[in-house]
């Protein structure tokens, strides 16, 4: 009899997981095809460009049908035959009103805080230096402090360097930026 009850069983589940796999496999179809909506929505209508007039209109049309590596090849012939280049001139952007009579001095971006000497209130430099890295442990800033001439921080911006100067100096400690 327990044999029966199971056959029923396993015959009544096998529909059940059909169905269910049936409905699984129609709500995934649903979500493919709201995802194509999507898709379909979403891509912009490609512009419509004017048809090319004048003496370059064959010469533009052929250009249109070559491949990108083919336009490569191209732009390296004409840079070549014609000894120019497609890249945009940079020196020019930068260069002084005053022509080349003029020293063009540039400008550092980045410092590097050197503690020259410590002072009187170690422990006041000690806390600013590990205010200005607070990577630095209590006994890493002392050690550092004590070996002073010694780096703080290296190739940081012009603010920053500056603003870590002042710290130090108010701790009183000599500091150099270089």
């Amino acid at each position: 009899m327990a044999d029966e009850e199971k056959k029923e069983e396993t015959t009544e589940e096998a529909p059940v997981e059909e169905v269910v796999e049936e409905v699984k496999e129609e709500k995934v179809e649903e979500k493919k095809e709201e995802v194509k909506e999507e898709v379909k929505e979403e891509k912009p209508a490609k512009e419509e460009k004017s048809e090319p007039s004048g003496k370059f209109k064959d010469l533009i049309k052929q250009i249109e049908t070559m491949s990108v590596s083919d336009l490569s090849e191209l732009v390296k012939a004409l840079e070549d035959r014609f000894g120019v280049s497609a890249a945009m001139p940079m020196a020019m952007a930068g260069a002084p009103a005053g022509g080349g009579a003029a020293a063009e001095v540039e400008e550092k971006t980045s410092y590097t805080v050197l503690l020259k000497d410590a002072g009187a209130q170690k422990i006041a430099v000690i806390k600013a230096v590990r205010e200005i890295d607070q990577n630095l442990g209590l006994v890493d800033a002392k050690n550092l402090v004590d070996a002073a001439p010694k780096e703080i921080k290296k190739d940081i911006p012009k603010d920053e360097a500056e603003e870590a100067k002042k710290k130090l100096e108010a701790a009183g400690a000599t500091v150099e930026l270089v």
